[in-house]
């Protein structure tokens, strides 16, 4: 039998990940068992390695044949990465709170297309909400700005209003 193809990380048991990373796996009596995943292809395929060591596989079926024994596999090997009940429960969370924005976004793409006048209403509110508040914003910089000019002010020296004159209009302009 010819021996195995080994994938685009190069090594045995090991497959790239759309992140980037190594994801490490062995297959044992038509199971296919989980080694984790790791930031390097050798990190994996020394996990794999150990694997197939305690497995007790031949060593033409290892990445580093060179390994003399299971002690200096596994002492090649990274650390297993452990999941606790914190994990899992923060990790539900997590996915639960993926799937009701996945859920909100489909029923907002069904009303919009349901719809249509509702959005062109809500973009047209927004717009006059935007335009009246710049104008509110002007209109108090030129209040300031008069203050500022008049010598007989009744503003005290610490009134916040005095900080309207700093306010930036500009960028709402355009």
């Amino acid at each position: 039998m010819p021996p195995r193809r080994r994938g685009a990380s190069g090594f045995r048991g090991v497959r790239v990940r759309p992140s980037g990373r190594f994801y490490a796996e062995i297959r044992v009596g038509g199971f296919r068992l989980t080694l984790g995943t790791y930031n390097t292809p050798e990190l994996a395929a020394r996990a794999y390695d150990a694997a197939a060591w305690r497995f007790r596989r031949p060593r033409r079926d290892m990445n580093f044949p060179d390994v003399e024994s299971l002690e200096e596999a596994e002492f090649l090997a990274p650390p297993p990465c452990l999941v606790d009940d914190e994990d899992r429960r923060r990790h539900r969370q997590v996915q639960r709170r993926i799937a009701i924005a996945e859920h909100d976004e489909q029923l907002m793409r069904q009303w919009r297309a349901q719809f249509p006048n509702d959005v062109d209403n809500t973009d047209a509110f927004f717009a006059i909400l935007r335009a009246q508040r710049r104008s509110n914003r002007r209109h108090r910089r030129a209040v300031a700005n008069f203050e500022l000019e008049n010598p007989n002010t009744t503003w005290t020296e610490d009134d916040p209003r005095w900080d309207d004159i700093w306010t930036e209009t500009t960028s709402d302009d355009d």
